[in-house]
């Protein structure tokens, strides 16, 4: 059994959401587009006498009065667990840490990140990858963001999140991410959708569109995030970290998931840094990151 296992879990951000129904259970279906940046939080585990849990990093005050038992990387180890023992394998005490860095509650996948990132870590530390596909029938009860920070590189997702769909040609996009540190609450901001039944991706014809800008240039006219709209009407500032994005000359300025992160586009990753430092000079109070996103598998083009 390996001593101690550091998994990163990386932002997840939706470049369009599509809400496209609902069913009758009251879950809504949906066509995302998900990418992953080089930023986000890890999770460390290791061996131990008896289950632990810790929460450091930049953003673990914000989760110091959540009951440990509903975050999911808590939810995540137990789940694996009770895999196990019912395939008859006592699965032994882990000690885990959270470092967080991604404000939590912020539309860009970071408690379904650690989800993933534990899962990861755990299957490795116990030795279980027969399990692995037994899991994944099952990640979706952890929520809709799992599976899609499981398989971890570009794709679409769409049904309820259970149902991925690699994207083959997106390159590597250099993106600022921005939160004007408010929290959405998804349930509140499904609530407040106007109109549940939109029009699904348009995704023919994405294989012939190559480099970064003419990406940005086909989301920002073919695409949209229905979240939008009721989370601006819930706060207010998300429309404030829109407008700070197009005004450092992003290619396209969205808001992530049901917010309140938005994100900027940009033509390469000096561009992406520069902007960052011009936003924390204005908005200092904010969350502020540039970074990278992981292009789809034998996708080289890289911005720089």
């Amino acid at each position: 059994m390996k001593e101690q296992l550091r998994v990163d879990a990386p932002a997840k951000i939706n470049l369009a959401l599509h809400v496209t129904g609902q069913r009758a259970d009251g879950y809504h279906t949906l066509e995302t587009i998900a990418v992953f940046a080089n930023i986000g939080d890890r999770i460390t585990a290791e061996p131990a006498d008896r289950d632990v849990f810790e929460i450091t990093g930049p953003e673990a005050a914000a989760l110091g009065r959540e009951d440990p038992n509903r975050n999911l990387v808590i939810r995540a180890r137990n789940l694996l667990r009770s895999l196990l023992a019912d395939a008859g394998t006592d699965a032994p005490p882990v000690a885990l840490t959270l470092e967080k860095h991604l404000p939590a509650g912020s539309g860009i996948g970071g408690g379904s990140a650690d989800a993933a990132a534990t899962l990861r870590a755990l299957i490795a530390l116990w030795d279980c990858r027969e399990i692995s596909d037994q899991l994944d029938r099952h990640l979706v009860t952890l929520g809709a963001d799992v599976p899609m920070c499981r398989h971890g590189k570009p794709l679409v997702a769409s049904g309820i999140g259970e149902t991925l769909t690699p994207l083959a040609n997106l390159p590597a996009l250099a993106m600022v991410l921005t939160n004007p540190r408010q929290h959405a609450s998804t349930p509140a901001v499904f609530s407040k959708l106007s109109e549940k039944h939109n029009p699904p991706l348009p995704l023919d014809g994405v294989a012939d569109i190559q480099n970064a800008p003419d990406w940005a240039a086909w989301l920002k006219t073919a695409t949209r995030n229905d979240l939008q709209a009721p989370s601006l009407s819930m706060a207010p500032e998300i429309d404030a970290c829109l407008a700070a994005l197009e005004g450092t000359g992003a290619l396209l300025s969205r808001m992530s998931g049901s917010g309140a992160t938005c994100f900027g586009l940009y033509g390469n990753a000096a561009q992406a840094e520069a902007a960052a430092t011009l936003l924390l000079r204005h908005h200092p109070d904010w969350w502020i990151k540039s970074c990278m996103t992981g292009p789809s598998a034998g996708v080289r083009h890289e911005p720089h």
